[in-house]
């Protein structure tokens, strides 16, 4: 008797992905350089089936778990590093969608997503709001249910069917909550633009969404307070494997670029900067925080599956102690790869001379998509969150926000110091 072991999800995605991923890498300096939204390569992942790894098999889709799953991303982010960050807000919905009652929500959004639409994220509000205190609307009137507002990094709306906006939902009391809303970016009232001007990871579709009394579903608002309780975690934990897949590309392009150089200098140790030890020591450590990089996502995605296997059992100690971990783990793996992949990326040029930073060769772009994506979540809060838990066991915030304080008068502080918002 013949026995035949069935292929592992991982392995299978990973085989049917590894081509596309081979073509993404192939056109990623031309799109940077020229600025061309990667909107063909988007919809080819989600053909290739990335946008469902995450569904179970039942609910059409594979059954990764965070861990694998988290290992593609950073194969993903090797290729071309906008793209995991453009299905950041996607990723985060899936979960949400895991985290539902079986029902007709989950099913119909769970349809949605193995047909390969895609969700975008629309949570940020730049100006002088006031923390926690979202200025985009949520209202109902006469039976129809619409959100008007204007957010801003709104990763991925640009190329998505959906986003995930926040809002406040207004009762008839006047009392508001914050909410969540899915927002179908092509219904009418609804424009996206592509005006994100960071210096790094500029295609990821990081701009301006304007929401003009656009219709949404009643059934698509819900409390924020009905969000899975580890996606900050999860979050950043996308941004970890972007972090690693930068560095995963660093390493491949040292490789390349030293292997192709003929020029050396008098004073250097070989003929060959292949053969020279000055090189290959830099190289090396290049290599390693690849390495180290990658090791780090993996051990987060650990500790963020081991939140997500506990989310059927909120309130319990073995959640608590779960997300307790995930967002520690999360944060510790985020003060190493602030520092170190921003590192590795301004390492890659000691290998090489003046003739690496040719704009042609677009080396620049890891530096600065690097330390873009540090930017994220600012990494001094992190230390302080670990520091705080590592001395004192004390817990880390699972949600927090970022406005402008209800003590600070934001016109006196332009007017004290000549600026703008910021």
């Amino acid at each position: 008797m013949t026995t035949t072991t069935p292929p592992v999800p991982a392995t299978t995605a990973r085989q049917r992905l590894a081509p596309v991923l081979e073509r993404i890498a192939t056109g990623a300096v031309q799109r940077e350089q020229d600025h061309e939204l990667p909107r063909a390569q988007v919809r080819e992942l989600l053909d290739a089936g990335l946008g469902r790894l995450r569904l179970p098999v039942e609910e059409g889709g594979e059954g990764l778990d965070l861990v694998e799953f988290a290992d593609l991303l950073v194969d993903l982010a090797a290729a071309d590093s906008n793209l995991p960050q453009v299905f950041r807000g996607h990723i985060a919905w899936v979960e949400q969608v895991l985290s539902l009652p079986a029902g007709e929500h989950r099913a119909r959004w769970a349809q949605r997503i193995a047909a390969g639409e895609l969700v975008g994220n629309a949570w940020s509000e730049v100006g002088d709001g006031v923390t926690g205190r979202q200025q985009t609307l949520v209202t109902t009137r006469a039976g129809r249910t619409t959100v008007s507002g204007r957010k801003y990094y709104t990763t991925g709306t640009i190329y998505a069917d959906w986003t995930d906006a926040t809002a406040r939902r207004l009762a008839d009391d006047g009392t508001s909550e914050v909410v969540t809303v899915l927002v179908p970016v092509r219904a009418a009232g609804a424009a996206v633009s592509d005006d994100w001007d960071g210096f790094g990871q500029q295609l990821t579709g990081t701009g301006t969404l304007v929401l003009d009394d656009v219709e949404v579903d009643p059934d698509d608002v819900s409390p924020f307070t009905a969000r899975f309780r580890y996606q900050t975690a999860l979050y950043q934990l996308v941004l970890l494997a972007v972090q690693a897949g930068i560095a995963a590309a660093v390493e491949r392009d040292t490789g390349r670029e030293v292997r192709a150089r003929t020029r050396s200098y008098t004073h250097g140790l070989a003929p060959l900067a292949r053969h020279d030890a000055q090189v290959l020591s830099v190289a090396g450590e290049i290599s390693s925080i690849a390495f180290t990089a990658r090791a780090l996502v993996r051990a987060a995605a650990q500790a963020v599956q081991a939140a997500a296997d506990t989310a059927h059992r909120p309130g319990t100690e073995a959640d608590r102690a779960a997300n307790v971990e995930a967002e520690i783990r999360t944060a510790q793996a985020q003060v190493v790869l602030c520092e170190s992949v921003p590192r590795a990326a301004t390492l890659l040029f000691d290998t090489l001379g003046a003739s690496g930073t040719s704009r042609a060769r677009a080396l620049d772009r890891h530096w600065r998509n690097a330390r873009t994506v540090a930017s994220h979540n600012p990494v001094i809060y992190k230390q302080r969150i670990v520091g705080d838990w590592s001395v004192n066991g004390t817990e880390p915030p699972f949600v927090w926000d970022v406005g402008t304080h209800a003590s600070v008068d934001p016109a006196a502080v332009r007017a004290q110091e000549g600026g703008a918002t910021r």
